[in-house]
């Protein structure tokens, strides 16, 4: 049986490229796969499952990057809002089974209608604002 390997654990020497943030627990990189241009994945440097199975400073450590990744698009990019997720099991989404928290940054127009944002994920009641 092969073992998949994970994307963030197997070649830590290659994920060096495209770090902009970090601190002892997490780093903060240009998503490979971007939604926007500065779409950042924030990555905790230990391998664990999700949001659920890091300890208390690694979450901690995660939303400090959150802040400071905030600050570094803002001063790089410019956007007009953000998009902050994770995908949290297979049932959520989730593809890569090493947590990484999703920072992109929006800008007005980058969508016809953005009202909603994250309830797409379930688009038959994304638009809750609609009679229905």
């Amino acid at each position: 049986m092969s073992r998949i390997l994970c994307p963030f654990c197997s070649h830590p020497e290659e994920l060096q490229t495209g770090v902009v943030l970090q601190n002892d627990y997490a780093h903060a990189r240009l998503d490979a796969y971007p939604v926007s241009d500065g779409h950042l994945l924030i990555v905790p440097k230990r391998h664990a499952a999700d949001w659920f199975d890091l300890t208390t400073e690694e979450q901690q450590a995660i939303m400090d990057l959150v802040e400071q990744g905030k600050q570094w698009l803002d001063a790089h990019y410019q956007p007009d809002g953000y998009n902050i997720g994770m995908n949290c099991g297979e049932a959520a989404g989730q593809t890569v089974r090493h947590m990484h928290c999703h920072l992109i940054p929006r800008h007005s127009g980058d969508v016809a209608d953005p009202r909603g944002g994250v309830r797409w994920v379930m688009p038959d009641k994304a638009d809750y604002w609609s009679e229905r």
